[in-house]
């Protein structure tokens, strides 16, 4: 019987509509990257859509100079966290001890520092090198998969020291372990100053446990939150987690350790596991097994077929990513393709169906006017009124990736004013010229209309086109 049914979804598979070649490409450049620039889709079909994808699935093989040429002036991204505790935050808090002394309110005028020390020059140059790689590198499935893992991995900047951590847990944590094996990326952020300060565990010891990072790495991170674990189970894997801590940020020094003297050394049953007498090996052991589990490996091929397919996945599909997920031993890269090359990926009903996010939205409009940016930064303040700030998501939850979170009449609206300033050039440090903008051959009538009885100029026609309902679907 299950072999019949096999065969019948094949030959439903087979008879369904399928993309033309250049729809192809298109869409391609729409999920594993961030939209076409002009002249994209033709390229990718001189060089063939598959070995294009296949490129994408190896970044390290793709040349990025000039994206690298571009990101040298900002100094930071290259700072260890030793270096940003030394050079900014050692100084930010000797400001901020000294106005206290003084008895200055934390809330009177703003404390005066050479702008080279102030601390939100980290996460400003973060986010310009985000925007940057998202809008112009050729790694573009990278820089893809970046902003979904960060996102997966969620750190609010604003959190205490993790204004100071987040440049190192990007560039150091997450960037260099998105395409090898997920556990290896799940115990890396387990261990991450930024992580650990963020979700509190650095604070967790015996007698005083935070459940924090225990509830989350299960809800969120791994299992899902029908993951099959109990309230106990998040109790007891905090104990587990207990003396993972990292060493006082404010003495100019901060990594991960082990405190083996906060370290809950009695017996622990976690989802059918006993853990006793041990020390770090424990929480590593507890990583590990997390990382395996066929409820993670479901939780993690829902969220990439979300990002890369359909708000609601077909369950099927999920299935067999989670299959490859398990049969690869959690291989990122392996997983991703098996999204890529299943049919359900390049399923009609799937194209242009997903709503995309502030983020994607912003990036894709500079793309596709073939925009210069001389500077991010403004681009990033819009993105923060458009409720999608770098690096500022507050909850562990990260952003959403469903339509139902930015389909809102001001959310539209504010879509609109991005893309009708983006044309008429009125948005500081980019350049458009809109003569680059090629007119979609998807718009709807009703979009078409639109822009017809408003006797458009150029200018106010491609702000019409970037702000249509059919350019903010992907």
């Amino acid at each position: 019987m299950k072999w019949i049914l096999s065969l019948c979804a094949l030959v439903l598979i087979a008879a369904s509509p399928r993309l033309s070649d250049r729809d192809r490409a298109q869409h391609a450049l729409d999920r594993l990257g961030f939209g076409a620039r002009p002249g994209d889709v033709d390229r990718v079909l001189a060089v063939g859509v598959d070995r294009w994808i296949e490129q994408q699935l190896h970044p390290e093989r793709i040349a990025d100079a000039a994206v690298d040429a571009r990101l040298a002036k900002y100094e930071t991204l290259t700072w260890s966290n030793d270096d940003v505790m030394q050079k900014i935050a050692m100084p930010f808090y000797e400001a901020r001890r000294a106005r206290k002394a003084a008895g200055t309110a934390a809330d009177a005028t703003p404390m005066r520092m050479p702008r080279e020390q102030r601390p939100q020059r980290i996460v400003a140059e973060l986010s310009a090198q985000r925007i940057l790689r998202a809008a112009e590198s050729e790694r573009q499935l990278n820089e893809v998969m970046v902003d979904f893992w960060m996102n997966h991995f969620n750190v609010f900047a604003g959190k205490n020291a993790d204004r100071f951590l987040i440049a190192s847990y990007e560039r150091d944590t997450i960037r260099p372990r998105i395409w090898g094996r997920f556990e290896d990326l799940l115990l890396a952020t387990a261990k991450s100053p930024a992580m650990l300060i963020y979700l509190d565990n650095a604070r967790s010891r015996a007698g005083a446990i935070n459940e924090n990072y225990a509830r989350e790495i299960m809800e969120l991170h791994t299992l899902g939150v029908d993951g099959g674990y109990s309230q106990q189970d998040v109790t007891e894997l905090a104990r587990v987690f207990t003396g993972w801590s990292l060493t006082a940020p404010r003495s100019g020094k901060v990594d991960f350790v082990f405190r083996r003297a906060l370290h809950d050394s009695g017996t622990k049953h976690v989802l059918g596991m006993t853990l006793a007498n041990g020390g770090m090996d424990e929480g590593e052991r507890m990583v590990r097994f997390l990382a395996r589990q066929p409820a993670t490996a479901r939780h993690i091929a829902t969220q990439l077929c979300q990002r890369l397919v359909a708000d609601d996945p077909p369950p099927a599909l999920v299935d067999r990513v989670a299959k490859r997920f398990l049969d690869t031993n959690g291989d990122l890269r392996a997983t991703v393709k098996a999204v890529i090359a299943d049919p359900e990926f390049w399923n009609p009903r799937n194209a242009h169906a997903k709503t995309k996010s502030p983020f994607e939205y912003a990036i894709s409009a500079v793309r596709a006017a073939g925009a210069s940016i001389d500077d991010p930064l403004p681009l990033a303040r819009q993105l923060q009124q458009m409720g999608e700030g770098l690096y500022l998501s507050q909850p562990p939850t990260g952003y959403s990736d469903k339509a139902e979170a930015w389909v809102s009449t001001g959310g539209l609206m504010a879509r609109l004013n991005f893309a009708l300033a983006l044309a008429a050039n009125k948005l500081p440090g980019v350049h458009v010229d809109v003569s680059k903008l090629a007119v979609p051959d998807d718009l709807s009538a009703e979009t078409r209309k639109t822009i017809e009885a408003k006797h458009a100029d150029p200018v106010t026609t491609a702000g019409l086109i970037l702000g249509s309902p059919e350019f903010q679907r992907q």
